[in-house]
């Protein structure tokens, strides 16, 4: 195993301080560094601290501008548009979320959509954003071109994100997944394990279906999750947060050689502003409840979205987050430059 064990503290402390020598003040790099550390806590590992020095990279380059804060373009009430300025994609997502969060508490739905945005890294923390405020929260976004169209033999669709959150007071329940049938961050983990996937992931250069991680990364040629729905589905979240922001698409994005400019869309509803709460806790429960009651096979488990995620957070706070060793190495390594 080529991981270290660190604590929640010691790892956002130490982003934290790479970040403010990036040019982010004390409160954006606290904030950021939270979003990264958080992710691992999490045992997101592929969208966490694995992806901390493509940031600092993009930043280096000037597709990433640190000092960057999304600018509002129309307040119409329960819907905003607002533009990212090329800002720090999680910030950005995490503002984004809040406004959602405030204009529903005082509509019942709040809905902001964003423009000229960067990767949000792990799309999960804005659905447990939402439901840490007591509401449902869904959001979106979208990518590059890294899937095939069903059919297709070249990457034209993006893999792109939903998240849906839903409070409940015996665990919230969050989906987070992208539309390929593993996420990119994720084929990255297996690559760099030196580990094929458990589940054919995409396609190689012949059009068949294979698990090399390193072949279809190389390719851009994830399989849609679901094949053509999750295709479809693609399709239809990308031209969403195209048209509510006035952004880019997938194929726009693809145009500037990184991915960088992305669209996305934060929904945000109020049970108390919406007078659900008689029955919600309780339908919500009872709908979980039923679901764990299933019969299962031998060695399985039935879990619900977001389940995991709170037995990983709590195993990592007591015995410390594991971290790849060379990538935490290169990142102590930007302290002292």
């Amino acid at each position: 195993m080529n991981d270290l064990n660190i604590s929640f503290e010691k790892l956002s402390n130490t982003l934290e301080s790479v970040l403010q020598r990036y040019g982010f003040d004390a409160q954006r790099a606290e904030k950021c560094a939270l979003l990264f550390a958080q992710t691992d806590l999490d045992g997101v590992r592929s969208h966490g601290v694995n992806r901390f020095l493509k940031l600092l990279n993009f930043i280096r380059k000037g597709y990433v501008d640190p000092k960057k804060e999304p600018e509002i373009e129309s307040n119409l009430g329960v819907f905003e548009r607002w533009n990212g300025q090329l800002g720090v994609g999680n910030l950005n997502a995490d503002f984004a979320m809040a406004r959602a969060i405030k204009i529903s508490e005082q509509f019942g739905i709040g809905c902001v959509a964003l423009k000229n945005t960067n990767h949000w890294m792990r799309g999960g923390n804005f659905g447990w954003q939402a439901v840490n405020a007591g509401k449902i929260g869904i959001c979106f976004t979208n990518t590059k071109a890294n899937m095939p169209a069903w059919g297709g033999s070249e990457p034209k669709l993006g893999n792109n994100p939903l998240v849906i959150g839903i409070p409940r007071s015996e665990g919230p329940v969050v989906l987070d997944m992208a539309m390929s049938q593993f996420a990119y961050g994720k084929l990255s983990v297996f690559s760099m394990a030196g580990k094929k996937a458990p589940y054919a992931a995409g396609f190689d250069q012949e059009g068949n279906l294979t698990n090399d991680p390193k072949t279809i990364i190389e390719n851009e040629m994830a399989i849609p999750a679901g094949m053509w729905k999750g295709a479809g589905l693609s399709l239809i979240l990308d031209m969403l947060a195209t048209l509510l922001s006035g952004g880019d698409s997938t194929h726009e994005v693809d145009q500037s050689g990184e991915e960088i400019g992305l669209s996305q869309v934060f929904l945000c509803f109020d049970p108390k502003k919406l007078e659900l709460e008689d029955w919600f806790d309780q339908k919500g429960n009872e709908i979980i409840n039923e679901l764990k009651s299933s019969k299962v096979f031998e060695g399985k488990e039935v879990l619900y979205p977001g389940e995991n995620v709170l037995r990983t957070r709590e195993k990592n706070r007591k015995k410390g987050i594991p971290v790849n060793r060379e990538v935490w190495s290169q990142i102590l390594n930007e302290l002292e430059k």
